[in-house]
């Protein structure tokens, strides 16, 4: 574990997302995963099938972020070109992988093993392989790239196989103050001070509807569990005094 922050994008890869025909799950659940280990997304970006636009998405994020994980564009149609784009980034070859070959084998027939099935066993060299337990076909990890698929559930079988091989930093600690019926423009000047008093605690207020009303709540996160307490215990009091001085 580093006791610094471990940062991580996500890079998900594909028209589709673009579109609007596939709502994008990915992004969500692994930002998600991230945080429970000690790693930060700090960034989460969309880009088409355009091998330039990956390029150049890649080279930005992986110059930035201690980690990027990359979602779609491995599969067998002539418009997954993730690899090959990760290969460029790198500026490196990319060729069938025996090992990746022998992994398809052990689910595909040699006989039903076509041209279309073998582009899932391209590999930028270099690379190691990221499991695959559902259909085999592996992702890779080149650098600080991480390349999964776009399918759920086999982006989530990846994201299990690499995780314990993360750089993780401190876990990062949340708590979440309720502030039903009281509106944002009241308690916005509290957490303005509040955030200043407490640097090192990221405050944000994050409104929704509830059965037609609107419903509050106010989320502390932080590394240091007593700064974050601390700073939690003078939200709740803050709001409950705005709360007290808006009650009919």
């Amino acid at each position: 574990m580093s006791d610094k922050s471990v940062t991580a994008a996500v890079l998900v890869i594909g028209d589709e997302i673009l579109s609007g025909r596939t709502r994008d799950a990915n992004s969500h659940y692994i930002a998600h995963y991230l945080l429970q280990i000690g790693v930060e997304t700090r960034e989460i970006r969309v880009v088409p099938d355009v091998e330039a636009e990956i390029v150049t998405a890649l080279d930005a994020l992986r110059a930035r972020y201690d980690y990027v994980f990359t979602t779609g564009g491995i599969g067998p149609t002539h418009d997954d070109i993730t690899a090959d784009a990760v290969a460029k980034a790198f500026d490196v070859e990319i060729s069938e992988d025996p090992r990746a070959i022998a992994l398809l084998l052990e689910r595909i027939k040699p006989e039903d093993l076509n041209e279309a099935r073998r582009r899932m066993a391209r590999i930028p060299h270099g690379a190691a392989l990221v499991t695959n337990p559902i259909s085999k076909a592996p992702g890779f990890w080149i650098g600080n790239v991480i390349v999964m698929a776009g399918v759920p559930a086999i982006m989530q079988a990846m994201l299990d196989d690499v995780a314990p091989k993360l750089v993780r930093g401190a876990k990062i600690l949340s708590e979440t103050i309720d502030a039903p019926g009281v509106p944002e423009g009241a308690y916005a000047a509290g957490l303005t001070e509040l955030a200043k008093a407490y640097p090192q605690v990221s405050i944000g207020s994050y409104p929704s509807l509830r059965e037609g009303k609107f419903f509050n709540q106010v989320v502390l996160r932080g590394r240091d569990e007593a700064v974050l307490a601390e700073a939690a215990a003078k939200a709740k009091a803050m709001l409950a005094e705005v709360a007290a001085s808006h009650s009919p």
